[in-house]
């Protein structure tokens, strides 16, 4: 198995494979700290050495500019590494607790344990990033792991199977490629713990399978994210911030900016300038942009494009779109009414819907209407109005004068709540994430009081009420 690329269903069962992750993981040395540090080692290696290599899958799949590649997809994983490195050490260690008067003499603790055989589904927006992420949270917990890449990005998930096993310790990490009689077949075994990252029709899937064993999941899902524009922000920086966010990796991101709720009063200074910051960021062809994605296929694409043509009036700047090479223009659409097609699902696109609002009040109750949302984004100069939003509403995240900035930092957890997803991860986060806290409590021998044992006389009795 050590030289083989990937697992296929044709020439293994998943059966005898997850038997071999057991047998790994009953060995013990995925628990030392050695083999972790070892294999995160390695695996940052891989990034650095193979570059080149998965830059090109990248782009072959999406049409994904070098630089977005390099920005969302290896440098952050690089980080994700380095960072979790320098202080696994650390969180390793038993965490010492408080023991109660009436427990002494005895001493507790918390100690982290791997889950045992984890399971990673990727993503095909950030086919790199959303799935050796979560593998770094999985070997830094010591965790047997099968890598299952989005077989929609096929480079990237291709070079991922070849390049895992050589890099890394391949009886504890494997990969299988496949659709979704793969996956299927991947969810009926009893796995220690399912991360997913993906939408929630398929979330659902997972779940149910996983309910079956009582398996835990962590789900990475999506949402409509919302970004509040208020009548105090600067809009010089909302403007470049939005676009920025909005249009990198043509929209495809799931913490991209959703749509736009601006007070009435700063709508068409805002729309302007967007439009100039799209012009200042791609020039006046966004489609012979070197920094300016491509959609992942022609499903998305005409799915896309359809969000268009239903608001097709609405349009201010874009709107064009290209079949042959799937790309579409970053397109602003003003004055959007809530129950346009364009708002009733995540665009995932580089569509952005502008709605005005009479005050905040108004984007507040536009925005608790809704499901929770994966992220928020205010911009806003009001202290005022940054507590109000961020206390009267749910999301997984939240930024204030800023979009997407919270995913970069290590120290943050990342993840959904409620339809936007369960559980985080990243940092320490994904170290606790994928591993299980179990609680210690040793006590001395030569101690052992009589009166805590049967029988009880009435005296014994009343004394323990009063100690208890």
């Amino acid at each position: 198995m050590c030289a083989q690329a990937a697992v296929n269903q044709q020439e293994i069962s998943f059966a005898p494979l997850f038997e071999r992750l057991r047998q790994t993981f009953a060995t013990g040395r995925t628990r030392e700290l050695s083999w972790r540090l070892d294999q995160l080692e390695r695996l940052h290696l891989l990034l650095v050495e193979q570059e080149k290599a998965l830059l090109e899958a990248l782009h072959a799949d999406s049409g994904k500019p070098e630089i977005e590649g390099y920005i969302g997809e290896i440098s952050f994983v690089k980080e994700e590494i380095r960072y979790v490195r320098k202080r696994l050490h650390k969180w390793v260690r038993p965490e010492r607790t408080a023991t109660p008067l009436v427990l002494q003499p005895g001493r507790s603790v918390i100690r982290r344990e791997p889950y045992g055989c984890t399971m990673i589904i990727g993503a095909w927006n950030y086919p790199v990033h959303l799935t050796l992420g979560p593998l770094v949270a999985a070997i830094s917990a010591g965790n047997c792991t099968l890598v299952k890449p989005s077989e929609i990005a096929p480079n990237s998930s291709r070079i991922l199977a070849e390049l895992l096993p050589r890099y890394l310790d391949a009886e504890a990490t494997v990969v299988v490629e496949g659709g979704v009689p793969e996956t299927t077949a991947l969810l009926a075994l009893d796995w220690d713990l399912i991360l997913y990252t993906g939408n929630g029709n398929v979330a659902r899937i997972v779940m149910e399978a996983a309910a079956k064993h009582l398996t835990p999941v962590i789900l990475e899902l999506g949402g409509k994210s919302p970004c509040i524009v208020d009548e105090t922000a600067d809009l010089d920086t909302a403007a470049r911030r939005i676009a920025w966010g909005k249009f990198f990796n043509a929209g495809q991101t799931c913490i991209a900016p959703d749509y736009l709720l601006v007070h009435e009063t700063r709508k068409e200074a805002l729309i302007e300038k967007l439009r100039a910051t799209i012009r200042t960021f791609f020039g006046e062809d966004p489609k012979r942009s070197p920094d300016y994605g491509r959609i992942i296929n022609e499903r998305h694409y005409h799915r896309l494009m359809g969000l268009i043509e239903a608001d097709r009036d609405k349009v201010v700047t874009g709107g064009e779109g290209e079949e042959e090479t799937r790309y579409i223009a970053p397109t602003i659409l003003a004055d959007v009414a809530a129950d346009a097609p364009v708002m009733q699902e995540e665009i995932f696109g580089p569509i952005l819907p502008v709605l005005p609002i009479t005050d905040l009040d108004a984007a507040i109750r536009f925005v608790v209407d809704r499901p929770k949302p994966l992220a928020l984004y205010l911009f806003s100069e009001e202290e005022a109005n940054q507590e109000k939003v961020l206390s009267r509403t749910s999301s997984g995240a939240a930024c204030v004068n800023a979009v997407m900035y919270h995913a970069a930092n290590p120290n943050l957890p990342f993840g959904g709540v409620g339809s936007s997803g369960m559980g985080a991860y990243h940092g320490r986060h994904g170290f606790e994430a994928f591993s299980h806290r179990k609680a210690v409590l040793e006590r001395s021998s030569a101690i052992d009081p009589s009166f805590l044992y049967p029988p009880y006389t009435d005296r014994v009795k009343r004394w323990l009420k009063r100690l208890l």
